[in-house]
């Protein structure tokens, strides 16, 4: 055998060997490049979440999951917003002050755009979540004079379309609004408000 048939033959053996170990390495590193991405189990956790609210009719309501607790997105009409400024005196803390959201939706409307409402969908009282009652039909629940909002059928809780709780109700504060943000005009991150992409 002569020196060029053994080189030949040695780096033809290199590149096998290169090619096999390349594509060793590659399997290898996929669960790890793979585990990178948030799984359902994660983002149902905490991870943030991505709401794509494009088909979200105006009176309607949208309901996804963040941190295993439903998360509400109301697209609230202008009839909608003009009621909520009617009944503070109506309300526990029509200001808010005493209950949990973002300094930024600390307003009337709690709210980054009026038009959506974002909430915690989730009584303060004893967890439950309360039932839609969205148009202004009063009823033996939500009693005369009902502008639309929501209410708790396991101890009579009511909130508005802004989720404030009424005077009466055993719901100390009112619900939760969650951290968020808008990426685009219809798509909506629950749970990171920071700044940047």
């Amino acid at each position: 055998m002569s020196n060029n048939e053994v080189n030949r033959t040695r780096r033809n053996l290199l590149i096998a060997t290169s090619v096999v170990g390349g594509a060793g390495v590659a399997t290898a590193a996929w669960p790890f490049i793979a585990s990178m991405t948030p799984s359902a189990k994660a983002k149902g956790l905490g991870a943030p979440v991505d709401v794509d609210i494009s088909k979200l009719e105006p009176g309607a309501k949208l309901t996804v999951a963040w941190q295993g607790k439903p998360v509400w997105i109301i697209s609230r009409t202008t009839e909608m917003l003009d009621r909520l400024i009617k009944h503070d005196d109506r309300l526990t803390d029509p200001k808010s002050e005493s209950s949990i959201q973002p300094e930024y939706c600390k307003n009337p409307y709690r709210s980054i755009k009026h038009e959506f409402m974002v909430a915690v969908g989730i009584c303060t009282h004893l967890g439950c979540s309360p039932s839609d009652k969205l148009k202004p039909e009063s009823d033996n629940e939500t009693g005369p004079n009902w502008d639309g909002g929501f209410y708790c059928p396991c101890h009579g809780s009511r909130f508005d379309l802004a989720t404030r709780v009424f005077n009466g109700s055993p719901a100390p504060t009112n619900l939760v609004i969650p951290p968020h943000k808008y990426l685009s005009a219809t798509l909506i991150r629950i749970g990171d408000d920071s700044k940047g992409a």
